[in-house]
């Protein structure tokens, strides 16, 4: 294949300086290109051919130029297979970056295969890579021969400048160049298998590799690898200190040990020292002890003797009284028996009385009741008499054919009260109806009134914060938190080393007049509550003022108090003729204007009057230094990048607190108290005629409600009536002839005959029931009368009784008392004596002797020393006041005795388990414990760190999670403001647990409302219309000084590419990247401009 050729048409003056950006392209023996140079524009470029053309062959020179490997080419799996077939001579590929100027390229003939790249960038402006080195162009040169391939970085004096791959990545960090991203370069294998591919998950894959977060998140999961691998050799290595720690422990318990065995000889010795004078204060405390126990003992007979005596007298005295109190109660006994028999005669009688009066009240209870079951039995009859003469009566008046008229007239009267009652029925179910509906607007109108209500509380208070305000402008800034605040603060001034500055905006106040103050406060923001401290120490004095306060979550800034006013020269500032954030504000403190352009970018803030200014300047104008533009009315406009964003005010927040009088906000503010108090009257107004309205519906209803009962109530008498007139019709010509009223008229006169009799002897019976009762109340007295008279003498003799009990019970306990002291005393007491005092002088005749022998058994010492004083053999094994300074001796021979013997036997045993010096172990245990202690405090230090970088992982996780959800929620908007364009709307859904991403699209004709979820469910042209509005959706995500899209536009219809061709220039346009457009079709639908370059490839030769 020939040389290819390149049609450039011409470009106007106007052109923009970007560093980055490519300029030129060189091509040598480089797949289908012999030679090839094609210029680019530093907007849009589109280049058009013939299918094998060597259209493709540029993107795959440009990503092999910036390092890609042959296979993410997915042209060749080798760098030599990209050589042009044939070619014997130089086969290098050149690929040159230039910024500024044009380079030229030199051929040199060589003996063996080879290709050239040269690639040319341009390198001018603030964002330009070492513009001292490579001047205002960069050449990327990449050379490719058979065996090998190198990378070459030159000026714009194609001098050699740097030829390692760490150079190259550093100048692709720096312009940010990622040719393996499909949203910086998309090669025609990658459009076509974007625009067929219907799988979620490989779109999620493009999605993830597009906005970086797949090298983001394979750079974390690499670090977390090995961070895991760092821990698992961190506890490798301590893990292999542990023999060493089961040697020092080994080391430890031998030390220990050999430090027992001498302390069992220490204990040794000092037990044969106690042994040798617990002989001596054995026999002491046993004389001693039998000493005392005969002196207790002979107290004991005295004490004894004397409670004997006391007991003998005791009884005596009982003896007396027992014999006077048996006396004096025989004589009381002979005077109560004849009172206690009197007294059982009264209650006999009283007993009898009572019981015939109880029958006789229960016989006069049943005559009674008889007598009245006759007298109701007469007037039954009585009753049955009347009956008979009223039905006799009415038999001779009444009248077959007035009966019948009669229940007619009451059928009829029915019929009419039925139907006034539906009438009514009905009435009140529509007042109901209307009451319901009234009801609702009354809720309504009470909702309304609580808005109105609750909006007129918020004025007011309000517009008391805004007089407290007026009165004390620090309370503007905090409230009444910071008024505590500043108190907290004077009373503990003395310990802060610089008084503290705040609030900041106290100390700040607007140059212009109250213009910007709505603005300004939008900008600095959280900054004006915040208070500045000199030091990390005053920081957490002033924390504690502001807990002491109860002023939670208070903003401290720390700040150098001596740095003088920061003086920012003109080319750091924003250049238009707009204020700044800083020129609005005065403040005396400079320390106060330092901080708002350290911590708050005040130098960079510019502020405008008008909404469409703010946009121009803000996104149109690229003004640098500029951050952010806040308008006069609170909007924030800023922009990162190709991202725009607006952010309207706060209508909740409540603003103008510097201003320098709040006379006009507390006006406007009354005014609109005014207003709706105003409409809070006519409401309550509207309220007041609905509640008349409603009480006169719940009237009408309630007298419709009477109503309808009483209709009700007519309705069931008249059918009672009715029903009354039939029944007693029908008995009256069933009825047979009643009883005789002869017959009647004698049975009542034999009943009431009968009833005379009876109350003749309910008269008798009353009359002894009156006898029976007074009987018995007469007895009745009797017998209290008696009572009481023989209460005194009755008591006094149980009394006597008692108190005689009493005495011999006390006479028994005494008697047996006298004889327990005198077994005490001839039993215990006595021979008790004997026994202790031949005890003692048992004791005092073998002490010396026994002691001494039993002294020379227990303690060999090597002398002869038979004494007769064991005080002094003692003596000369120790001083007795050694045994004093150890604490003395308490315990007994035969335990010292015992306890020596163990002792030794344990020594023995102790003393042959180790042959090493105890110091020679000690100098060893020292000298491996501090090897350990080292090393384990260096993996301690190696823990700490690894701690600290998984801390630092794990927040990295987070962020990296958080933008994730952010950059979904951004794909989905941009793919759908794209979409609108042709009438399309649509909605991206990704699932990042999942790895899927799919597209939902509803186009404009399809009248089912129906979503299509698979693009492939599209025609040609609208899959690759949508596939193409969510490329650039990715577009605006990423950031790259050029672009690159190969074969864009396959399989769309004549309309979806030239809507997709306007839609693509008018983003590239806005973008403000550099793009290059590849494709087959004609371009001359594209719109012509200054900006947009069309060149044509030459047609491949046959």
């Amino acid at each position: 294949m020939g040389d290819s050729s390149v049609f450039t048409q011409p470009l106007s003056a106007l052109r923009r300086s970007s560093a980055g950006i490519i300029l030129r392209i060189r091509l040598e023996n480089f797949m289908c290109h012999s030679s090839l140079q094609i210029e680019f524009g530093e907007w849009l470029n589109f280049i058009t051919g013939q299918n094998g053309s060597g259209k493709s062959a540029i993107l795959t020179a440009l990503c092999v130029a910036f390092g890609s490997r042959a296979k993410e080419t997915q042209r060749a799996t080798t760098l030599k297979e990209f050589i042009k077939t044939g070619c014997r001579f130089v086969v290098l590929a050149f690929v040159c970056l230039v910024v500024v100027g044009q380079s030229g390229c030199c051929r040199k003939t060589c003996i063996y295969r080879y290709a050239v790249i040269q690639v040319e960038i341009k390198n001018e402006g603030e964002d330009a890579f070492k513009p001292e080195i490579y001047g205002d162009l960069i050449i990327v040169e990449r050379r490719i021969s058979v065996s090998t391939s190198s990378t070459v970085l030159k000026d714009h004096r194609e001098k050699k400048v740097a030829s390692r791959k760490e150079d190259l990545h550093e100048l692709i960090e720096h312009f940010n160049i990622d040719v393996e991203n499909p949203c910086v370069i998309m090669s025609q294998d990658k459009s076509r298998e974007f625009l067929h591919s219907g799988n979620d998950k490989d779109k999620f894959k493009f999605f993830f590799k597009a906005t970086l977060l797949q090298q983001v998140n394979d750079l974390l999961v690499s670090i977390e690898t090995r961070l895991g691998s760092a821990n698992t050799l961190v506890e490798e290595l301590e893990k292999s200190i542990e023999p060493i720690l089961k040697e020092l422990n080994e080391l430890q318990v031998k030390i220990r040990n050999m430090e027992h065995v001498e302390e069992i000889s220490q204990q040794v010795q000092m037990l044969k020292k106690k042994l040798a004078w617990s002989w001596v204060y054995d026999v002491d405390r046993q004389l001693q002890e039998q000493s005392t126990k005969i002196e207790k003992l002979k107290d004991r007979i005295p004490m004894c003797q004397a409670r004997i005596d006391r007991q003998l007298g005791k009884i005596e005295e009982l003896r007396e009284c027992l014999i006077k109190k048996k006396t004096q109660i025989a004589s009381m006994m002979e005077k109560t028996t004849e009172v206690r028999r009197m007294k059982e005669d009264l209650q006999q009688r009283l007993s009898l009385a009572t019981k015939e009066r109880l029958e006789l009240e229960e016989e006069h209870g049943r005559k009674t009741n008889k007598i009245q079951k006759m007298v109701n039995h007469v007037g039954r009859l009585e009753q049955q008499v009347h009956e008979v003469h009223e039905q006799d009566l009415k038999n001779t008046q009444a009248d077959e054919s007035q009966i019948e008229e009669m229940l007619m007239g009451l059928q009829q009267e029915l019929d009419t009260a039925n139907l006034i009652l539906t009438r009514l029925k009905e009435e009140e179910s529509d007042v109901s109806a209307s009451l319901s509906i009234k009801m609702d607007e009354m809720r309504k109108i009470l909702d309304e009134i609580e808005d109105y209500e609750k909006r007129h509380r918020e004025n007011y208070l309000y517009i008391r914060e805004l007089q407290q305000h007026q009165t004390n402008k620090v309370t503007a800034f905090g409230g009444d938190r910071v008024i505590q605040l500043l108190r907290a603060i004077e009373r503990h001034h003395q310990r802060f080393k610089r008084p503290p500055i705040g609030p900041i905006g106290s100390h700040l106040t607007l140059v212009n007049g109250d213009i910007w103050a709505i603005a300004v406060e939008n900008a600095v923001g959280k900054l004006l509550n915040a208070f500045i401290v000199a030091d990390h120490k005053d920081s957490l004095l002033l924390r504690g003022c502001a807990r002491e306060a109860n002023y939670n979550h208070l903003q401290i800034i720390i700040y150098d108090f001596s740095r003088p006013r920061l003086n920012i020269p003109n080319h750091m500032l924003p250049q238009t003729k707009h204020p700044t954030l800083i020129s609005a504000l005065h403040s005396d403190n400079p320390t106060v204007m330092n901080v708002l352009v350290d911590m708050g970018n005040a130098e960079r803030q510019v502020l405008v009057r008008d909404y469409e200014v703010g946009k121009t300047i803000a996104f149109d104008q690229r003004i640098p230094n500029l951050k952010e533009v806040y308008t006069s009315d609170g909007y924030r406009m800023f922009s990162r990048g190709s991202v725009q964003t607006i952010l309207p005010p706060n209508k909740k927040a409540r603003t103008g607190r510097l201003c320098s009088s709040f006379d006009s906000q507390i006006k406007d503010l009354e005014r609109d108290a005014l207003n709706i108090q105003e409409h809070g009257q006519e409401v309550k107004r509207k309220k007041r005629d609905a509640e008349e309205e409603l009480k006169d519906l719940q009237d009408k209803l309630h007298s419709m409600k009477r109503r309808r009962l009483n209709a009700e109530r007519d309705l069931m008498t008249k059918k009672l009536r009715l029903q009354d007139v039939k029944n007693s019709h029908i008995a009256e010509s069933n009825s047979t002839p009643a009883s005789s009223v002869d017959e009647l008229h004698h049975e009542i006169s034999k009943i009431k005959a009968e009833i005379r009799e009876k109350e003749i002897l309910l008269e008798n019976f009353q009359l002894r029931m009156n006898e029976a009762d007074t009987k018995a109340n007469e007895l009745k007295l009797s017998f209290e009368n008696l009572c009481e008279s023989a209460k005194g003498e009755i008591d006094a003799y149980e009394a006597a009784e008692n108190e005689l009990v009493v005495i011999e019970q006390e006479l028994r306990s005494s008697e047996t008392e006298k004889i327990h002291y005198d077994g005490v005393m001839n039993n215990k007491v006595l021979p008790d004596i004997k026994v202790a005092e031949a005890q003692y002088q048992e004791l005092e005749h073998n002490r010396k002797l026994a002691l001494i022998k039993d002294l020379v058994q227990a303690v060999p010492l090597g002398c002869d020393f038979l004494s007769e004083e064991s005080c002094r053999k003692a003596s000369i094994i120790c001083p007795e006041s050694e045994i004093e300074a150890l604490g003395g001796c308490n315990s007994t021979p035969e335990q010292l005795s015992a306890q020596l013997n163990r002792l030794n036997q344990r020594l023995q045993s102790e003393s042959q388990r180790y042959d090493e010096p105890i110091e020679d172990l000690r100098m060893m245990y020292n000298k491996k414990e501090r090897r350990v202690l080292r090393k384990q405090q260096t993996y301690e230090g190696f823990g700490e760190k690894l701690n600290a970088c998984k801390k630092a992982l794990d927040l990295r996780w987070s962020k990296f999670q958080r933008n994730a959800t952010l950059l979904k929620r951004q794909l989905t908007w941009q793919f759908n403001s794209h979409l609108r364009k042709k009438g399309i709307s649509g909605h991206i859904k990704v699932s990042y647990e999942e790895k899927t991403l799919s597209v939902e699209v509803k186009m404009p004709q399809d009248a089912s409302n129906n979503i299509v979820r698979d693009t492939r469910g599209l025609s040609g042209g609208e899959r690759s219309f949508s596939t193409l509005c969510f490329a650039l959706a990715l577009h605006e995500m990423t950031e790259s000084p050029f672009r690159a899209m190969d074969e864009f536009d396959v399989f769309m219809d004549a309309v979806s590419r030239k809507i997709s061709l306007d839609t693509l220039v008018d983003f590239a346009l806005a973008q403000g990247s550099q793009w290059i457009f590849i494709t087959p079709h004609d371009v001359s639908m594209v719109k012509q401009g200054e900006r947009i370059k069309k060149q044509q490839m030459a047609a491949p030769r046959s």
